[in-house]
């Protein structure tokens, strides 16, 4: 049974590695014709576009997406978007989880793709993990992000959790971020995504249902750096309400 199941697994993550490439080679000239176009509207553009994509990706997968409290989320509010990070799947989730415009926050490699590097910088802000400087740099881009009314999206756990903990130790980037810019931190608390793709496995998927639940979001106008430890805190006790 237990071969059986890896062999579905691998024969299903061909299927869907095959049905995901043929639509990126579909949808990467779009995302350059309208980055190239230089429009004051081509982020939202883009977005919309990444959340068609997120939709087929999902399916290809096989997913089952059910998110929980959408109501919360303000369409019209930039946040900083949290979340737990367990698998690849986690982005077309968070994608498809709202309408909001966001970028994600990204580590540098990505952008040095071909061709897929310079739509991957158009839609996230990059950043070398290594460098100090650059997370600095990383922060102010988005803070003037935000200031736009473009919301970031960030995973405070820095990458992806391949532990059998429920969340691994939170980073200060994020709740920095909100504090400056006394934005609402929106936090959603992704399960099951691991079932269906587990990066700490072999390649296989097996389809399957992925549930989202959005928390009330948590306001920062007047907190200080001071009340980030207690901030995190939080954070991490309404996702473990969800995860475990």
């Amino acid at each position: 049974m237990i071969v059986s199941k890896k062999l579905f697994g691998f024969l299903f993550a061909l299927i869907s590695g095959a049905l995901v490439f043929i639509s990126l080679l579909m949808v990467t000239p779009i995302y350059l014709i309208i980055f190239l176009s230089g429009g004051k509207n081509a982020d939202k553009t883009a977005h919309k576009l990444s959340r068609i994509w997120a939709s087929w990706v999902l399916i290809s997968c096989g997913v089952r997406l059910i998110v929980y409290n959408r109501n919360l989320i303000d369409p019209n509010e930039a946040y900083v978007f949290i979340s737990n990070h367990r698998s690849y799947l986690d982005i077309p989730v968070a994608a498809r989880a709202t309408t909001n415009t966001f970028k994600f926050l990204a580590k540098e490699e990505l952008g040095k793709v071909p061709l897929l590097g310079y739509i991957i910088k158009k839609l996230y802000i990059t950043v070398r993990r290594q460098s100090i400087r650059d997370k600095v740099m990383a922060l102010q881009k988005m803070e003037t992000e935000l200031k736009k009314g473009i919301s970031v999206w960030l995973y405070p756990e820095g990458t992806r959790n391949k532990t059998d903990e429920a969340l691994t130790e939170f980073q200060d980037g994020a709740f920095t971020v909100a504090v400056n810019t006394g934005k609402p931190i929106a936090i959603l608390s992704v399960y099951d995504t691991r079932e269906v793709l587990d990066s700490r496995s072999s390649f296989q998927v097996i389809p399957g249902k992925v549930n989202a639940w959005w928390s009330e979001p948590i306001e920062t106008k007047g907190l200080t750096r001071k009340d980030i430890p207690a901030l995190k805190e939080r954070v991490i006790e309404l996702m473990k309400t969800h995860i475990g």
